[in-house]
């Protein structure tokens, strides 16, 4: 509509010029409606979109729900886990003093040695170790390296034996335990071997069978199977001896 336009301007332009004009008016005006036309088709994208909102929310919620099915039974087996380790480790901490205790103890030294057990962590045990400590009679404190050999073998046969105490099972095989001892803590070593081996009639104890070259070790024994080399037969041959027969 170019009535508003002054005549001179509508004379001066050219025929080419107003169509020129007119086309770019009517494609700014198309563009115009098609902008603000309504999408017909809004409503079936918008009921599409819900529906897959529906469908990851279901997913969303079972995900969740499995992760908390198994984050209880992670946290179970966990608590579990823990308790178990503490009643074992209480019992067995319990147990060692008093073991090593029997293993140390002599007359001249009639309440033998101290030996305990710490926890680095008590929360998260798992997290951290376990501090072994373990005093002789009349020896002052210090770690565990700074042990003699013999020491530390004695140490370590209190640990076994709390072990063992703890769950125990029927029967122990010992290979030359003996080897880093002095012929006093053998003696120990075998009287508290030879006692447990006793009560194992009576259901409290356990049968071992030791291997040693120490004679104060195997004469505590109750049976001696000696292992020797056939020549004739070239192959290993055992004796057997009954020593229940010569108890005092």
């Amino acid at each position: 509509d170019y009535s508003q336009l002054n005549r001179s301007y509508i004379h001066e332009m050219r025929p080419s010029e107003r169509e020129k004009v007119e086309a770019e008016f009517k494609q700014k005006l198309l563009a115009e409606i098609e902008r603000t036309a309504p999408n017909l088709k809004a409503l079936d994208q918008y009921e599409a979109l819900q529906g897959k909102e529906k469908e990851v929310i279901e997913k969303f919620e079972a995900a969740r729900k499995e992760e908390k099915e198994i984050s209880d039974k992670y946290n179970a087996v966990k608590q579990r886990r823990y308790e178990l380790f503490m009643e074992a480790f209480d019992h067995i901490s319990k147990s060692i003093d008093r073991i090593y205790k029997q293993l140390t103890k002599s007359h001249t030294h009639p309440l033998g040695g101290t030996a305990y057990l710490n926890l680095e962590n008590e929360d998260e045990p798992f997290l951290h170790g376990i501090k072994y400590t373990a005093m002789p009679p009349t020896k002052r404190f210090r770690d565990m390296e700074q042990l003699s050999g013999g020491e530390k073998t004695v140490a370590a046969l209190a640990l076994l034996f709390s072990i063992h105490s703890y769950r125990p099972s029927p029967f122990f095989i010992l290979d030359e335990v003996d080897a880093a001892l002095d012929n006093l803590n053998v003696a120990k070593v075998a009287g508290y071997i030879r006692s447990k081996s006793c009560d194992g009639a009576r259901g409290s104890g356990f049968q071992s069978i030791v291997i040693s070259l120490k004679d104060s070790f195997y004469d505590k024994a109750e049976a001696l199977v000696g292992v020797y080399r056939d020549s004739e037969r070239s192959c290993s041959s055992t004796l057997t001896f009954d020593l229940t027969k010569y108890r005092e």
